[in-house]
């Protein structure tokens, strides 16, 4: 169901009560200062001080005889008007005759503003108030309930090579995915070629992969390469209020579409609109089913000899509707996996091409470090190393910058401050090490390149890094029980030299866990049950969470092997140890001396 939206913060009668209360304020006390006559009320001896003076050269008394109206200069020089009460006084006329300023006696009216601009003020400002406070508050109240006045409106962004500035050679790693592309910018820009054989052009294709791996920036790039109007709309945006106005919206589009085809239509988080239909909801009278419809109805309606291509991107394919993946309408799936180790270096050379960076900077050794990373995160690598080099106030990026970099996405900053007693401090070390040992003394398992007992923003009191010398796809069942009893060699070094179990082990534990229920239930690694896949995994673009697949009794046989393959990972690491005890107390007291150990000067404590 569409969110609910919010209600209007204040009621209507609100405003209606502040436009009446400056209503009155104009009426009350504007108008009346505005219509409010210039004459000066002064008393009778500064009139007849003035007379005296001959600052005076108008005047004339009232109809009644009870007033006197003249005009005079004050005594800055300032012609004013002034009115005074008038007292008996026989040899009045004949003291303004004998002025010698020449008094006028003309009548006087006081300056009042026309009564037609009183009425027009007084009528239309009002009214021309309340029209433009009526406009304000239609416009807020039209934001507020998500502009529901524009029904059947696309909102998608048109964009054109200009606006979007991206093109093929701005997207690394993923050159499966921009030959797949390469072909339907072709087909816009040659159709004769494609026509010649009896080619149609692919209706639509759908971009699949985890977050940050560059989906939307394929998207912009074909639209830079193409050079057509670009169509971007997100899933989410046909989610509306009123049922049946997502599938409006849908016709909409693809009429804006088919006027400026050639085309491409970028549809990003299809799952929003796309799910599979019977899943709950109103069984096919809810608005996301209508819009669903509407999507299917017009991919089949409209010609792609045109060129209109429709794009659309999605984190989870399988929760798709089968009918928007068979072919005539989303006729390709374009995976946009995570970069190998070749694609990860040319991603972050193409960060790098930005940012002012010291000459002979190994881009590789970078990429080796962050396997699993996707684009959006390498490209935060590049700008942590960015502003590491600032911090330490230095105009080019060093490649030190970069292995600090990737420290931080991977444990967080480090807590210099951060406040460890001795004790934890050496069982902290003794934890790291017995990882790292375990590690070097089995075959097949990544080298340690770097220990510390530095805490970290993301909670870990220290850590054991390691790193892959080649990208590696398969893994068997001894590199699973060997990674098993690394895990499970922090734990194992806390056991065997200080005989406690401490919680800093959680992480260690849960990886292991992890990893012997994927060896039983999909990996098909244990003795006991086989080749038996027992679980199913949902969204792996999202997490991946499993669903198990399995009775009651077996679920239990399965928790029992589990325990029994961290137990053998267990008891291998203890091994390790307790054959290498007197290197495990060297390498932990050179780690409690220096926090931080490199991989070289690890394996050099270590064969000595």
């Amino acid at each position: 169901m569409p969110e609910r939206r919010k209600p209007t913060k204040k009621p209507l009668i609100f405003y209606y009560l502040i436009t009446l209360a400056i209503l009155f304020v104009i009426n009350v006390i504007v108008l009346p200062m505005f219509m409010k006559n210039s004459i000066t009320e002064v008393d009778y001896s500064v009139f007849l001080e003035a007379l005296q003076e001959n600052r005076i050269s108008q005047v004339e008394m009232s109809d009644d005889g009870q007033q006197i109206y003249y005009v005079a200069q004050d005594r800055h020089g300032q012609t004013q008007q002034y009115v005074t009460v008038a007292m008996p006084d026989p040899s009045l006329l004949d003291r303004l005759l004998e002025s010698e300023t020449k008094i006028q006696f003309s009548r006087i009216m006081p300056r009042q503003i026309s009564p037609l601009l009183t009425y027009l003020f007084s009528l239309f400002v009002p009214i021309l108030f309340i029209f433009g406070l009526g406009r304000v508050f239609s416009k807020q109240l039209q934001q507020r309930m998500g502009n529901t006045m524009s029904f059947g409106k696309s909102n998608a962004k048109i964009y054109v090579e200009a606006q979007t500035g991206k093109t093929f050679r701005d997207v690394a790693g993923q050159e499966e995915a921009k030959e797949a592309l390469s072909e339907i910018v072709d087909f816009l820009h040659n159709p004769d070629k494609y026509a010649k054989i009896g080619a149609t052009l692919p209706k639509g294709a759908l971009l699949v992969g985890p977050p940050g791996t560059g989906k939307t920036l394929l998207a912009q790039a074909v639209a830079g390469e193409a050079d057509v109007p670009f169509f971007s709309i997100s899933g989410s945006e046909f989610v509306e209020m009123f049922v049946g106005m997502g599938a409006a919206k849908v016709r909409d589009l693809f009429k804006q579409a088919d006027e400026k085809a050639p085309c491409i239509v970028f549809i990003d988080e299809i799952d929003t609109i796309g799910k599979k239909r019977g899943d709950g909801g109103l069984a096919g009278n809810d608005e996301r089913e209508q819009t669903l419809n509407q999507l299917l109805t017009e991919m089949d309606g409209f010609d792609s000899r045109k060129g209109v291509v429709i794009l659309a991107a999605t984190n989870r394919p399988e929760s798709l509707d089968p009918a928007l993946l068979r072919p005539g309408r989303f006729d390709r799936r374009i995976p946009v996996e995570l970069p190998d180790l070749k694609g990860r270096t040319a991603i972050l050379q193409v960060h790098a091409a930005k940012i002012a960076m010291e000459p002979g900077i190994d881009f590789e050794a970078i990429a080796r470090a962050t396997a699993g990373t996707s684009g959006a995160d390498l490209a935060n690598i590049i700008n942590e190393a960015a502003l590491r080099a600032v911090r330490k106030g230095r105009d080019r990026v060093q490649q030190r910058d970069l292995e600090e970099s990737v420290e931080v996405i991977i444990a967080g900053y480090e807590r210099k401050n951060a406040t460890i007693s001795p004790k934890e401090k050496e069982i902290i070390a003794y934890h790291e090490i017995g990882h790292a040992l375990v590690a070097a003394k089995q075959n097949n398992s990544a080298p340690v390149t770097k220990i510390t007992i530095i805490p970290r923003t993301s909670g870990a009191l220290g850590y054991t890094m390691q790193v892959e010398e080649d990208e590696r796809h398969l893994m068997s069942k001894e590199d699973a029980m060997n990674r098993i009893a690394t895990l499970t060699g922090g734990r194992a070094a806390e056991e065997l030299i200080f005989n406690i179990a401490t919680t800093g082990a959680a992480n260690d534990i849960e990886q292991a866990t992890n990893l012997a229920r994927a060896m039983v239930t999909r990996y098909g690694m244990s003795d006991q049950f086989g080749m038996v896949a027992f679980e199913t995994i949902t969204n792996p673009y999202l997490g991946g969470d499993s669903m198990r697949n399995c009775s009651g009794e077996t679920s239990a046989a399965i928790d029992r092997e589990v325990i029994k393959i961290v137990k053998q990972g267990h008891e291998r690491a203890i091994n390790i140890l307790k054959d290498n005890l007197d290197k495990l107390h060297e390498l932990s007291r050179a780690l409690l001396k220096k926090e931080t150990l490199t991989g070289q000067e690890f394996m050099e404590i270590l064969n000595a």
